[in-house]
């Protein structure tokens, strides 16, 4: 014979089903934000990775031109 539910249990499933959808928001926030730290990091470390290719370049282009152009002879 089938039994009823009560109107306890129907509660506490409503309950425990919401609760399940606010956890799961959460772990989607939480991996979007370490997804976005990641790619934050990722970002920073090409920008130095760029800045210091120039700064070897322009330490390259300046000896370069130490070299050709005469110098000042009063050093």
């Amino acid at each position: 014979m089938p039994t009823r539910s009560s109107p306890a249990r129907l509660a506490a499933l409503a309950g425990l089903a919401a609760l399940a959808t606010a956890l799961s928001g959460c772990a989607i926030v939480t991996v979007a934000g370490a997804a976005a730290s990641v790619a934050v990091t990722a970002g920073s470390l090409a920008v130095d990775a760029a800045v210091g290719t120039v700064k070897i370049t322009g330490k390259a282009v300046g000896l370069a031109a130490d070299a050709i152009l005469p110098g000042d002879s009063r050093q």
